[in-house]
């Protein structure tokens, strides 16, 4: 994988494993996650919406037979299931792109409250009490994060992320006593700063104090939940 600009210097004859002539190939799909190879998340973006905007179709042909707990268990498991679905590796992806995943969300409260495509969408979201897109993804990201420090993550991961207490130079930081992870420096902004151990520490550290020092992870749920929601909304 490389960036748009390097893409050029790829190689695009076969390659030979055993017996085998492996093409290159500009889209791969791991664990039903689309990767493309500068890794923009376009193509997991739009096979993404597709899915969604299809199952809203269905779910709106039979809007009037519905009640609204049928209506919006449907949506839950045909459409914000899809959405929410690996959405820790949308981090860092252009807002062009997360739009058109909010766009499936303001569609979906568009039909539960029966509005026009142009009606304003963020009060209807308020009512659903939904995130927008990038909060969405926030709050997936210091999930894991808050697994990760309590032993609850693949080591993989754990491993990855650092407290600053752990950093000798931060030992006498005010910092260090506030439970924030170390950022790792990058030398790519646009794709570097994305990585697993920048992205989470970023939107770690972004966390008020009393929400990242709360232990269980049902109530840090909770409470993590109101912190987006009041950005997203006021």
């Amino acid at each position: 994988m490389a960036s748009a600009r390097r893409q050029h210097q790829i190689p695009r004859d076969p390659v030979r494993v055993g017996n085998t002539s492996v093409l290159p190939v500009s889209i791969v799909v791991d664990l039903g996650v689309y990767l493309d190879a500068d890794l923009s998340m376009r193509a997991h973006i739009t096979a993404t919406s597709r899915t969604c905007f299809a199952a809203l179709r269905r779910i709106r042909s039979v809007r009037r037979s519905l009640t609204l707990d049928a209506l919006l268990t449907l949506l839950r498991a045909l459409v914000i299931t899809k959405l929410d679905f690996c959405c820790s590796t949308l981090a860092g992806v252009s807002g062009t792109l997360l739009q058109r995943l909010q766009s499936v969300l303001n569609a979906a409260a568009q039909l539960v409250y029966s509005t026009m495509r142009l009606e304003h969408t963020p009060p209807l979201l308020r009512q659903l009490h939904s995130l927008k897109v990038p909060e969405r993804i926030k709050f997936r990201l210091c999930v894991l994060v808050h697994c990760c420090l309590h032993n609850k993550a693949p080591p993989y991961l754990a491993e990855t992320l650092h407290l600053t207490t752990e950093v000798d130079a931060h030992h006498r930081l005010q910092s260090a006593s506030t439970s924030t992870l170390t950022v790792p420096s990058t030398h790519q902004s646009m794709i570097g700063d994305r990585a697993f151990p920048v992205g989470v520490a970023c939107a770690w550290n972004s966390l008020p104090l009393s929400v990242r020092t709360v232990s269980s992870l049902n109530a840090f749920r909770n409470d993590l939940k109101t912190v987006p929601f009041r950005a997203s909304f006021g």
